[in-house]
């Protein structure tokens, strides 16, 4: 049977609704699915006007969706722990009878320090009005909050949702913009500072891990639409996921990051060691030469090691079986590569996204190790707000759960961007080669974004 176009499936789900008009059908969430033919998601997105927008692009590209409005949404702008955040969970968990409902959004990068404005420290919500992309099939979907005291707003809300839906249009031309102003926090001076308090052999005896970071805030000389920025990354880098969250006009996150934190398939867990850099080579030649160095560099296989035990370490107590690579492989981007190596597991029964979440995030890829001290010294010393930089970014699922960690990033609020980048410090690291590796790690998003 052939599929119908956007908008007969628009009018599909209108009809619907009008057959739930006297009561919900159940005390939960309710979603309403049309297949239809299908239209480019990000390009939807971007022509669409409500507030929140929400999209998602899976590492390989398989999986993909662009979501607008809210059903319901979670949001801890203030102090938050681990037992708010699970009653939450489970709050969502019990409301979804079974269907295959998503909650979208994020943790920021240290939930026990102010985030962003607009982001929160933690925010999850599950959209108005859906489109998703598996493989060449694309459903439309439509939630209702069937616990509401009053349905009849619900319905006419849902309804006045489908009517704004604005019809896709082609994503603005790409261009690069006149850089204005530029400013580096911490500054190359205070960096060096840093590098040498954590390389110091007493520091590194109790924290042998630190991954310093740095905003680097771009004034430009006009407003940057974040969805063509987006496409253009993903064009650079097509094995990474492409996300991007805007919760209010004029600030967006969008991110275009090589590393997973973890994918659920029902118990089956799969997450990685991404940590050990270096760039791509200007040949093929050179490139192969620069692989075989970073795979024998023994600063670099020490840090993707210490990653990995740790990931190993967390998982076991949540885990029926753990597998991991003996030996880190090859990750590779358009401007640099990483040691990157595989962790399987199975997870028990009863343990939930939540504490794979709390229990993975942050990996020592993006905090350091020990945690706890690792990221009190962050906290201390790094000098600004990282905010979902780092964080943990994707959604909850009923049988399928999957989040990235949020390196690769851009802050984007009209003409002003704040572009993040991080290093591994470890004994033996220098500051000069670990500033160089932040540049290389911006690289790609400054050639898409500057005039040279």
């Amino acid at each position: 049977m052939t599929a119908a176009t956007l908008t007969l499936a628009l009018n599909n789900l209108h009809s619907k609704l009008q057959l739930l008009t006297h009561a919900p059908p159940h005390n939960g969430v309710i979603q309403l699915s049309e297949a239809f033919t299908g239209v480019p998601p990000l390009a939807w997105l971007a022509c669409q006007t409500q507030l929140p927008k929400v999209y998602w692009q899976s590492r390989g590209h398989n999986e993909e969706c662009a979501a607008i409005g809210e059903c319901r949404q979670y949001v801890f702008t203030g102090p938050v722990s681990p037992e708010q955040l699970d009653a939450v969970y489970q709050e969502l968990r019990n409301q979804s009878h079974g269907q295959d409902t998503r909650y979208y959004g994020g943790c920021a990068f240290d939930l026990s320090v102010p985030s962003w404005d607009d982001f929160g420290r933690a925010r999850f919500v599950l959209p108005r009005l859906e489109v998703r992309r598996n493989g060449q099939e694309y459903r439309l979907l439509l939630n209702l909050d069937g616990l509401t005291n009053d349905w009849s707003h619900e319905l006419k809300q849902a309804s006045q949702a489908i009517n704004q839906i604005q019809p896709a249009r082609p994503l603005p031309a790409p261009k690069k913009y006149p850089l204005l102003g530029r400013s580096d926090l911490p500054n190359y001076s205070r960096w060096c500072e840093l590098v040498a308090q954590v390389t110091h052999p007493e520091f590194v005896s109790n924290t042998p891990k630190v991954v310093l970071s740095r905003i680097s805030q771009l004034q430009l000389a006009e407003a940057v639409d974040p969805w063509s920025l987006l496409a253009l990354w993903q064009g650079r880098n097509p094995n990474s996921y492409q996300f991007a969250f805007q919760f209010a006009d004029n600030n967006c996150f969008i991110s275009c990051s090589p590393e997973r934190l973890f994918k659920r398939r029902i118990n089956e867990l799969s997450t990685e060691a991404l940590a050990g850099t270096t760039t791509r080579g200007n040949s093929d030649e050179e490139d192969k030469a620069l692989a075989e160095a970073l795979l024998k560099d023994s600063k670099n296989s020490h840090e993707n090691q210490l990653v990995a035990q740790h990931i190993i370490d967390s998982l076991t107590p949540l885990s029926q079986y753990i597998g991991a690579d003996e030996t880190p492989s090859l990750f590779k981007l358009n401007r640099i590569q990483h040691l990157h190596r595989s962790i399987t597991a199975e997870i028990k029964p009863q343990v939930n996204d939540l504490q794979l979440l709390l229990a993975l995030h942050p990996t020592p890829a993006v905090g350091g190790l020990p945690r706890a001290s690792a990221m009190s010294y962050i906290r201390q010393q790094e000098g600004y707000r990282r905010g979902w930089y780092a964080g943990a970014c994707g959604y909850f699922g009923k049988d399928h759960s999957e989040f990235s960690v949020a390196i690769r990033s851009a802050l984007i609020a009209n003409s002003k961007i704040s572009l993040f980048a991080g290093a591994g410090i470890v004994q033996g690291s220098n500051a000069d080669a670990e500033w160089n590796e932040l540049e290389n790690k911006l690289a790609t998003i400054l050639s898409l974004l500057l005039e040279l």
